[in-house]
Order: structure tokens, then C-alpha cells, then sequence
């Protein structure tokens, strides 16, 4: 199974994580914004880095798809889905 760049970053910090985590609270930190915060909206800047932000969403439900993460906590309206990684993880990460 390959992996791209985004979906093999946020498993890993998932799996080093130890416990249940939300995979957005890394989105930031895995692509940071690149622009001050008073670029416009339109900004290439900002819409490209939007754009990551997406990608990293997409590479959460590959994840999923594939079985590397399982929801244990449902999201609840205040926080999104908390996940864990599987046993099928450690391989995908090898």
C-alpha cells in the first residue's frame, strides 16, 4: 500500500499521539499558514494553503478507507471524530 506525503505524515503523528486524537489538530501544523493574517481571501497565498488544508482532510478519509484509523468517539458537535490507529497501521508505516 503506498502512501502520499499527507496521508503517511498524519498517520504518523496519529500513531505516535498514544491515545484518541482529533487528525485536524495537526492540519496546521503539518502545512502552516504562509501568509499574514490580513492577506485578502483571495489571496494565492492563502487559497493554495486552503487547498492543503483540503488535501489533509482528503488524506484523514483515505486513511479511514484503508482501515490505518478507526473512530472511537464519534464527533459530538463541539469536536470532531477522535481516532486511533489499527494494527494494520505499523505496517503501512514501515
Amino acid at each position: 500500500m503506498t502512501l502520499n506525503a499527507d496521508e503517511r505524515e498524519l498517520l504518523r503523528r496519529i500513531s505516535e499521539a498514544g491515545g484518541p486524537v482529533e487528525p485536524s489538530d495537526y492540519f496546521h501544523s503539518i502545512h502552516p499558514p504562509n501568509f499574514p493574517t490580513s492577506a485578502a481571501e483571495g489571496d494565492p497565498r492563502r487559497e493554495a494553503w486552503v487547498e492543503l488544508q483540503m488535501n489533509l482532510y482528503r488524506a484523514h478519509i483515505r486513511l479511514h478507507e484503508l482501515g490505518l484509523v478507526e473512530v472511537v468517539h464519534p464527533a459530538n458537535g463541539e469536536r470532531g471524530d477522535l481516532v486511533v490507529v489499527t494494527d494494520a497501521s505499523s505496517a503501512a508505516l514501515a
